[in-house]
C-alpha cells in the first residue's frame, strides 16, 4: 500500500509540474464561458442543455492529459526499471489510475460550479451533477488509461487514445446525463455499475497491454 501511494503520489508531482492538473478545470471553463454564445442567452434553453453539455466538456477534458499517462515513461524506461523492481504492472497501473482521478475529478467537480453559474443551471440540477460526476469521472480516468496503455507503442499514441476513448465512453455520456432528468435514479445505478466495470477491468487489461508492448 504504501508503494502504491508513492507511485500515485510521483505521477501527481509530475503533473503538477507539468501544469496538466489545471487543463482540464481551464477547459470545462472555457467551454462552459463560450456555450452561452452558441445558443443564446435564453435561461431556459441553458438550463435544459447546459447539464449535458457539462458532461460533454467533463469527458473532453479527461482526455487531455492522456498522452502523458504512459507514453514518457515507457520510451524513457520507467517502466521497464519498476519492473527490474519486482513491482507488477497492475500495481503501476492502480497508481496511475490513482493520480490521474485525483488530478481531474475533484478539481472538475469544483469548477462544474462556477461552470453551472454560467449556465443556469438550478440548485437541484447542480446536486445531481455534482453527484453524477463523483460517480462517473472515475470512470473516466479509466477509460483513458485503459487506452493509453492500448495504444502506447503506436504512432500518434495521444490521438489515437482519444479517437479509441470517444465511442467507448458513449454509454457513460449517457447515462451521466440521464442522471439530471431521470427521478427514478435508475440511469445513476447504471452509471454506478458501468464505472466499478472500467476501474475493475483497467489494472488487469492496462497491465497486460504494457507487458505486450515491452515483448
Amino acid at each position: 500500500m504504501r508503494l502504491l501511494w508513492l507511485l500515485a503520489a510521483r505521477d501527481l508531482r509530475q503533473a503538477w509540474a507539468s501544469a496538466g492538473l489545471w487543463l482540464p478545470v481551464a477547459f470545462l471553463l472555457l467551454v462552459a464561458s463560450l456555450y452561452p454564445f452558441a445558443v443564446g442567452p435564453d435561461a431556459a434553453l441553458l438550463g435544459r442543455t447546459g447539464g449535458g453539455m457539462l458532461w460533454i466538456a467533463a469527458l473532453l477534458a479527461s482526455l487531455l492529459p492522456v498522452d502523458r499517462l504512459v507514453v514518457p515513461d515507457r520510451d524513457s524506461g520507467v517502466l521497464d526499471q519498476i519492473a527490474l523492481r519486482g513491482i507488477g504492472e497492475e500495481m503501476v497501473v492502480i497508481a496511475r489510475l490513482a493520480a490521474h482521478w485525483l488530478g481531474f475529478g475533484p478539481p472538475l467537480m469544483l469548477a462544474t460550479l462556477p461552470a453551472a453559474t454560467l449556465l443556469k443551471l438550478d440548485g437541484a440540477t447542480i446536486m445531481q451533477l455534482e453527484i453524477g460526476l463523483l460517480i462517473g469521472t472515475p470512470a473516466l480516468a479509466a477509460l483513458g488509461l485503459l487506452v493509453a496503455t492500448l495504444t502506447a507503442g503506436l504512432r500518434s499514441s495521444g490521438a489515437l487514445a482519444g479517437l479509441l476513448a470517444l465511442p467507448l465512453a458513449v454509454p457513460l455520456l449517457i447515462f451521466g446525463a440521464g442522471t439530471l432528468g431521470d427521478g427514478s435514479g435508475a440511469a445513476l445505478k447504471f452509471l454506478g455499475a458501468a464505472s466499478l466495470l472500467l476501474v475493475a477491468i483497467t489494472p488487469f487489461a492496462g497491465g497486460a497491454a504494457i507487458r505486450a508492448g515491452r515483448e
